[in-house]
């Protein structure tokens, strides 16, 4: 009878195995769109070297992309990595084919080199996209 039991547990808890296996997988596949492909934004530029900036001056970056997609896209969000990074974006949805902006203005307080991260979330991809400014406060 105690291996009975023990069978119907391990048989209990290797079903239990396999179906934890498809919501896994499901995390891990590329999300596909319209067109097949994992993205539909193409940034100009992910990493900007501004050289060297005036402390104490702001300095503004500006990261374009345009939407290659079918559909139109709207950035829900875009967060600087401190509070020396002020940001800014277009907010009306970009149609297909068009192109935006998204602004990070860094006001250097320090001198020395530096290198800041700008986080942008849209409609159109589930990770988020972190763009790079650096560079060198003088």
């Amino acid at each position: 009878m105690k291996i009975i039991k023990i069978s119907m547990l391990v048989l209990a808890l290797g079903l239990m195995s396999f179906s934890a296996i498809a919501p896994v997988e499901s995390l891990t596949s590329t999300p596909k769109t319209e067109e097949g492909t994992a993205s539909v934004i193409v940034w100009k530029a992910e990493t900007i070297d501004v050289g060297q900036i005036p402390q104490g001056t702001p300095k503004a970056i500006v990261y374009e992309f345009k939407n290659t997609g079918k559909t139109a896209v709207v950035i829900t969000n875009v967060q600087g990595s401190c509070g020396c990074t002020a940001t800014d974006y277009t907010k009306e949805p970009i149609l297909p084919g068009k192109s935006a902006k998204v602004t990070a203005t860094y006001n250097a307080a320090n001198k020395g080199g530096f290198t800041k991260t700008v986080t942008v979330t849209t409609s159109a991809e589930t990770t988020p996209k972190v763009l790079t400014l650096k560079g060198t406060v003088i």
